[in-house]
């Protein structure tokens, strides 16, 4: 499937739950379809979680 159909098909549906739940139902959907992009993404090797995370250095970068 295309990115655009996608596109297309997610458009779709928060349209819908914008329509019909009001706007409270459109920002749960686009939350959760984030929230499940991201899952998605890390579950294929396509994302790493240390790009979520920053790690402390020992290094004082204060100069």
């Amino acid at each position: 499937m295309s990115m655009a159909a996608l596109g297309l098909i997610a458009g779709m549906g928060l349209g819908f739950a914008g329509y019909f739940g009001g706007f409270e139902a459109f920002l749960l959907v686009a939350a959760l379809g984030a929230v499940g992009f991201v899952a998605g993404r890390l579950l294929e090797g396509d994302l790493e979680v240390g790009h979520f995370v920053r790690t402390r250095d020992r290094v004082d970068r204060r100069r």
